[in-house]
């Protein structure tokens, strides 16, 4: 599976894996949603998440949330 990697621009720190690059089933509260990348099926996912945790959370609900560390925000 690609997995989509999102920005909510509402919330700077905020970030979403979605299985489609339209971000369609992401939370409408944090709207609007910037895709910022993409992981291949074959490469893991960045900050050492887990890619089977990733893919089972948008099999089951359209998306994951994560929030950058204030540290990681900076860099990106």
């Amino acid at each position: 599976m690609r997995i989509f990697i999102f920005k909510s621009e509402k919330s700077p720190r905020l970030r979403a894996f979605g299985g489609d690059l339209a971000g369609s089933q992401l939370p409408s509260q944090f709207r609007p949603w910037r895709a910022v990348g993409a992981i291949a099926p074959d490469r893991e996912p960045p900050y050492q998440l887990s890619r089977e945790l990733i893919e089972t959370a948008i099999k089951d609900s359209g998306y994951q949330l994560w929030r950058m560390s204030k540290k990681s925000a900076v860099k990106a």
